[in-house]
């Protein structure tokens, strides 16, 4: 039986991880041994990237809120639950988007949860 040298595939598997590391510093763009250790770190802080862009973005629209909520006399923690006490459901996104772009629809929204409580 004849004997299987891999060296396709392994050329293949090899460059692949050099693509994957193009632009990256020194020989963690030329050696494949450094570059795959580079690229297998930086695909996990991708992943968990991620994870973390949804938190941030939540913190983000809870600042703004806030921000908005301050001139108006009631505070972000209130405002959330008289709009619950209200039966109005507006998730933060859309809130923290009325409060930075249409400031008078974020103010009734304001009213609003202060009458429910």
């Amino acid at each position: 039986m004849a004997r299987v040298k891999g060296a396709m595939m392994s050329r293949k598997r090899r460059k692949k991880i050099l693509k994957l590391a193009k632009g990256y510093w020194g020989s963690k763009s030329k050696l494949f041994k450094t570059a795959n250790e580079a690229v297998m770190k930086s695909l996990k802080y991708a992943y968990v990237g991620r994870k973390l862009k949804k938190r941030d973005f939540r913190r983000i629209w809870i600042t703004r809120i806030s921000a908005g909520c301050k001139p108006l006399g009631i505070n972000y923690s209130r405002l959330m639950y008289g709009l619950k006490k209200a039966g109005i459901d507006v998730n933060r996104k859309m809130l923290s988007e009325l409060a930075v772009s249409d400031y008078a629809a974020f103010a009734s929204f304001v009213e609003k949860a202060k009458a429910a409580l």
